[in-house]
């Protein structure tokens, strides 16, 4: 790790945050080399911003195919909000809308545990599921286009989560699964489309990112585990509804 650059991205993203403002991602095109330069940048801004407490915590983690290696945030607890949710004067620069299924765990989980865990094992280890819409958003001029380990570093480009009410977690058949989205007039629906086939199947290596220095990730934490919609784009004022038909909706007004 390049601690020096590490931590200048780490400065950047701390102070547009605090200023609500966006930095210049060309300045830093080559300054993180790996993933994990860019979750040693996620915790020094968390460490910074005082985002981590003890107890459960959110999460989001994802890809875009199980070929490729997944990518993991903890998120600011102050934006995880239960729909209905009103954004009211949060500040977004963008507002993309991903439709996303939440997972909780029924109990806590040790490092040991999330070395032997694999996604067969999700039953025992999950006791609720809920819908959610995770608001993407970025502290990069070029948003999406950003770097990808500078999209990483700045916690895989997040702005909110909404949680929709929790259900009993069970396996179902998520390629016959469907999703509606409503974002103002506009009306979208999808079938089947999560990236990894299951929300479960990136469990594993979520937890063992998770607890990759020995901590332990407590019962009731939860994960958001990727978009079946890709990123759809929203607008100040619009009101954001996403329904899985069997498992329940979740909302946000803008």
């Amino acid at each position: 790790m390049n601690a020096i650059q590490i931590d200048a991205v780490a400065q950047t993203l701390i102070h547009a945050r605090r200023e609500q403002r966006c930095a210049d991602a060309e300045a830093f095109a080559t300054a993180l080399a790996t993933p994990d330069d860019a979750y040693a940048v996620q915790s020094a801004v968390a460490a910074s911003l005082g985002w981590h407490a003890s107890g459960p915590a959110y999460w989001k983690s994802g890809g875009p195919s199980r070929q490729a290696r997944l990518t993991h945030a903890q998120l600011p607890v102050d934006g995880v909000w239960s729909s209905p949710a009103n954004a009211g004067n949060w500040n977004f620069t963008w507002r993309g809308i991903e439709a996303e299924i939440a997972l909780r765990l029924g109990r806590a989980v040790s490092a040991e545990e999330a070395a032997a865990f694999d996604s067969g094992s999700a039953a025992s280890f999950v006791d609720g599921m809920a819908v959610s819409i995770e608001v993407v958003d970025s502290r990069w001029q070029q948003y999406t286009d950003a770097p990808s380990l500078l999209k990483l570093a700045d916690l895989q480009a997040h702005g909110a989560l909404v949680l929709g009410e929790w259900r009993a977690y069970e396996a179902i058949d998520w390629a016959a699964q469907r999703c509606h989205v409503r974002i103002g007039a506009q009306s979208f629906e999808r079938k089947g489309t999560h990236a990894l086939g299951d929300p479960a199947y990136g469990l594993a290596a979520w937890l063992r990112h998770a607890t990759r220095h020995g901590e332990r990730v407590e019962a009731g934490t939860v994960v958001t585990t990727g978009t079946w919609v890709g990123i759809l784009p929203a607008a100040a004022g619009d009101l954001v509804t996403v329904e899985f038909d069997g498992i329940g909706h979740a909302s946000i007004q803008f």
